[in-house]
């Protein structure tokens, strides 16, 4: 038998003798994808585990941190007032009426200790089991049982309508360029963020200043929320007490238009 190119077991080149196998290509495209995603993987960690958030700084603490370097600034900043007014009462050259009408206006103003008679109001979340307590109203949905920025808002407005000469929200005066807000379930008030339970302090006529409360429209809505889900409301007779003055900054912020 004549030797053939295409008989089986001849001697022919192996160029003619292999056959074009797809699966070995796969392979091959597996495993350089597999190392160009551990090399990936690599540099993006750059030594840390990325399979977990733990070395990340979350959002929360942040804006506590934040709020913690906030506090330190303030207290600075009190110490540093404190200092330019007695060097600035040592010799101003001014005149005792002078001094007088500055006085009253760093009263109004809130930079200064207040000390009077005062009532204090403090607002906390339902628990978060809570449920409807009087007949005819709905199960609470989880909205209900938390303490909202318009809850705050109409309590400070309150107090002031009754008459308030001075008000302080947790460890903070208010001023007159003062905001309330929440943001979720936490108050944060002039850099500052606050968790329930909300603790609001007023100076003034103690009986004045709860006939305004109990007269206020937005307050009266916020206790059917106290009586049906239990949000917390207490209102308590201080005494006389001495608010602290304002220490923080007093520069205004403000929206400017874009170039």
């Amino acid at each position: 038998m004549s030797n053939s190119a295409d008989s089986p077991g001849t001697g022919s080149s192996p160029a003619r003798g292999r056959r074009f196998r797809p699966v070995r290509v796969l392979t091959a495209a597996v495993f350089a994808l597999a190392g160009l995603i551990f090399f990936t993987s690599f540099d993006t960690a750059k030594g840390t585990n990325i399979r977990t958030d733990a070395s990340l700084l979350k959002l929360s603490d942040l804006i506590h941190e934040r709020s913690r370097e906030n506090g330190e600034l303030e207290e600075s900043n009190a110490s540093l007032r404190e200092e330019i007014d007695a060097l600035a009462e040592r010799d101003n050259g001014s005149t005792k009426a002078e001094a007088d009408e500055l006085t009253a206006l760093e009263k109004k103003a809130g930079t200064h200790e207040l000390k009077g008679e005062s009532i204090s109001v403090t607002l906390d979340d339902a628990p978060p089991d809570a449920t409807a307590k009087l007949p005819g109203y709905p199960e609470p949905e989880p909205d209900y049982l938390v303490i909202h920025q318009q809850d705050l808002q109409a309590v400070v407005n309150a107090l002031w309508q009754g008459g308030a000469e001075g008000i302080k929200v947790m460890d903070q005066r208010l001023i007159s360029t003062s905001a309330v807000r929440c943001v979720g379930n936490t108050l944060i008030l002039q850099g500052r963020v606050y968790s329930p339970p909300y603790k609001i302090q007023a100076v003034g006529d103690p009986e004045r200043l709860k006939k305004a409360l109990a007269a206020s429209p937005a307050i009266q809505n916020y206790m059917v929320y106290v009586n049906v889900y239990g949000l917390g409301w207490k209102v308590e007779d201080e005494g006389r007490v001495t608010l602290p003055g304002y220490s923080g900054t007093a520069d205004l912020h403000y929206a400017q238009p874009v170039d």
